[in-house]
């Protein structure tokens, strides 16, 4: 999804609180549901095809992970929701894809939404895709709009064992899934500084129109980017200064460490922009200067002119009682003083540096 319009949103506006519609795009024929139930020496996998299966038990020592994908089907996302005892005003959240990324504490279950970003190198534009994620004491479950995702790491470590995923509880998987986010945030700034590199190249060499448009719309991805990260920060702190028996002090640490990556990725953004700002007073001023090369190259034609047009303009005049009409050398005369006129204002425009 790019940006939703608003116009999606009017029949959300009509409903009464905690009715659930799904607001966004479309981008799935069905819903997914997909479970990972492991320990430190088993791990389970498989695709859920009744969602009435679709239930977190905790009977026995490990992590379940249900991940759904696709948010078009209110009906499945409401009878997963029931099953889980999930607030009814939490599955409205889940299914308006257009909030802010937040975590809520409700005592049973934390609530927390991110924005995943991926970047399109194609159309040069930053693609975002609200993920939802519900903890509580069975497992977690986790919601997004569409199919392929940023934690194929994650999975991959949980079916080779490789770190501490296996030794750890349902808290450190939400740490690992939000870090895989917050790690791929660092790809697509990498993308876009590439992008500006290449445009400051081009605006040192020869800047043009399509330069300028080149640099807006660089400058659209980079606000609408910062729009979507900034109110992480404040998600990821409140999880830090959490006090929960859902999260561990152990995962405290490392959600901290999360924090401090997106400290980092907010002031890349900035200093992207103020990038951005100055590319812009650049271009605007080289422009200006190539203006002002072309005014004083106008200006000084037309003052070498001035003279001419002035000695022309006089034996131009229709009088009967002109002596140098009469003289075989007239011609030849006026044509000499105007190449002195004008050989002698071009040495004095150039002792000026004027040009």
């Amino acid at each position: 999804m790019r940006r939703l319009k608003l116009k999606k949103m009017n029949r959300k506006l009509k409903q009464a609180p905690g009715s659930l519609i799904h607001v966004g795009e479309h981008t799935t024929e069905k819903t997914d549901l997909y479970m990972f139930h492991y320990d430190k020496d088993l791990v389970l996998e498989k695709q859920i095809f009744d969602d009435s299966e679709c239930f977190l038990k905790n009977e026995k020592e490990g992590v379940c992970w249900l991940n759904v994908t696709g948010l078009h089907d209110t009906s499945v996302i409401e009878r997963i929701g029931n099953n889980h005892n999930i607030h009814p005003l939490v599955q409205e959240d889940i299914l308006n894809t257009m909030h802010r990324s937040k975590m809520e504490d409700l005592e049973e279950y934390l609530f927390v939404v991110l924005k995943m970003l991926h970047y399109d190198p194609v159309n040069k534009e930053i693609n975002v895709e609200q993920v939802s994620f519900i903890l509580n004491k069975n497992g977690l479950i986790t919601f997004q709009e569409r199919a392929g995702d940023v934690f194929d790491s994650v999975r991959e470590r949980i079916r080779k064992g490789r770190g501490r995923i296996l030794k750890s509880g349902t808290d450190y998987l939400l740490y690992a899934l939000i870090d895989a986010v917050v790690d791929n945030y660092f790809l697509v700034l990498e993308a876009v500084g590439e992008d500006l590199q290449n445009l400051e190249d081009v605006m040192m060499d020869t800047p043009a129109k399509g330069t300028l448009e080149a640099l807006h719309k660089i400058k659209q991805e980079i606000i609408f980017l910062r729009k979507n990260v900034r109110p992480l920060r404040e998600t990821i702190n409140s999880l830090v200064r959490l006090e929960t028996e859902l999260v561990s002090e152990e995962t405290d640490v490392f959600f901290r460490d999360v924090h401090d990556h997106t400290v980092q990725i907010i002031e890349t953004i900035e200093t992207y922009r103020e990038i951005t700002a100055g590319l812009q007073d650049f271009y605007l001023s080289s422009a200006g200067n190539k203006m002002n090369e072309v005014m004083k190259v106008l200006t000084i034609i037309s003052t070498l002119f001035i003279p001419l047009t002035f000695i022309a303009g006089i034996y131009g005049m229709n009088f009967d009682v002109m002596p140098e009409l009469k003289w075989k050398a007239g011609y030849f005369f006026i044509w000499g003083i105007m190449v002195i006129v004008t050989i002698g204002m071009i040495i004095y425009f150039k002792r000026k540096k004027w040009f």
